[in-house]
């Protein structure tokens, strides 16, 4: 696997050339496992959008290249080359990857976002007017539960991959100590995976809030090292309230509670985000909102989703999913990405975050939903 420079190797970082830039030194054994990944992807029958977009000109232009804490292109699409079924298949190892292999990410970032083109600019944060949504389901027919989350990153740390244990640690402490200031329903209590007890452990994935070590997507991607180290989750005590430290993301903002009521999770998260943000500065993009791991959640990072039954119209999946797409609604199995449908609940959630604001994302989430729930009432 490729593997950032992280502080402690950073000696053999290039001078830098005439223009300023790093001059790069891609060594040879990363070049050589390129050249086999990138002809192992294009031998393969794999739908990614890296076998899309990873044209042997934009593979030229970019197997040099580096970033200054050392990134490769080899560290962005070592788990796309692993696992052919991905998706998207790529990651960011850090902020600046978005930049120096802006000729892989840009095309990729247009075709996920719809549309969303390299002179485009995601507009400025904005969570709207909080009060013109409302309870989706107010007589608990449809929705099971409702949640709102989004992504974000740490200004000057790398993402998961390039991250020393020592910065690990370092920033579970300010994220632990920055949560402990929160006040009134968001006021609760932060577990570090690191010596959790096994009661602790087990109450966590009863309430199905314990992030497990990375899937094999992430594990490819780099971004499981020094497992459990610097992880950690923490919720309210009504467990409406949760953030995930380290796990995809520096951090996972999530509201969520049973039911329908769209406005009380959405109201929740925004109140925790501006609280947060006082506290800890985050990684932000002029061009690309937010930055995050996965470039499928930049912009705004926000995914709002419901657990819904709709067992009408999941008899036919595909009008199901046709519907869902006129909204910009993603449709997966109960338990998210990659998987089935438990009794006949679905999850679906909003899929564009960039290009619009935090609240329009939502909205469509929630003009989408009650469309649903109408032509499930018609049928």
């Amino acid at each position: 696997m490729g593997g950032c420079a992280t502080k402690e190797n950073k000696e053999n970082k290039p001078a830098d050339d005439a223009d300023g830039k790093a001059a790069a030194m891609v060594d040879a054994a990363t070049i050589e496992k390129l050249e086999a990944g990138f002809s192992k992807l294009q031998a393969s029958e794999s739908k990614s959008l890296l076998k899309k977009y990873l044209t042997k000109e934009v593979f030229e232009a970019l197997k040099n290249k580096k970033t200054s804490f050392g990134s490769t292109l080899l560290d962005c699409i070592q788990s796309g080359i692993e696992n052919l079924d991905s998706g998207v298949g790529i990651y960011a190892p850090d902020a600046e990857a978005y930049s120096v292999f802006a000729d892989l990410f840009d095309p990729i970032i247009e075709d996920y976002h719809n549309g969303f083109k390299k002179s485009d600019k995601h507009p400025a944060k904005n969570w709207g007017d909080v009060e013109t949504l409302g309870d989706l389901d107010p007589n608990n027919e449809f929705v099971v539960s409702t949640r709102v989350r989004c992504g974000r990153s740490l200004e000057g740390y790398p993402f998961n991959p390039c991250l020393t244990e020592a910065q690990y640690k370092e920033m579970e402490e300010k994220v632990s100590s920055t949560l402990s200031g929160l006040e009134g329903e968001l006021k609760g209590t932060f577990f570090p995976l690191t010596g959790m007890s096994k009661e602790t452990q087990q109450q966590l994935i009863d309430d199905h809030f314990l992030f497990k070590e990375g899937d094999r997507f992430l594990q490819a991607a780099n971004a499981c090292r020094f497992w459990p180290t610097g992880r950690g989750i923490y919720h309210n005590e009504n467990k409406t309230f949760l953030v995930w430290c380290n796990e995809e993301d520096h951090l996972r903002i999530i509201s969520m509670q049973m039911g329908g009521d769209l406005k009380q999770v959405y109201k929740r998260l925004v109140n925790a985000v501006n609280d947060i943000e006082k506290r800890i500065p985050f990684s932000h993009h002029d061009r690309l909102g937010f930055l995050t791991f996965c470039p499928t959640n930049l912009g705004t990072t926000v995914r709002a989703s419901v657990h819904i039954k709709l067992p009408k119209l999941a008899a036919d999946k595909a009008k199901l999913e046709e519907v869902a797409s006129k909204y910009h609604l993603q449709v997966r199995g109960t338990r998210g990405e990659h998987t089935e449908a438990e009794g006949g609940v679905y999850d679906i959630s909003n899929k564009r975050r960039m290009g619009l604001t935090e609240y329009e994302a939502v909205k469509e989430m929630y003009d989408g939903i009650a469309e649903l729930i109408k032509i499930e009432k018609s049928l």
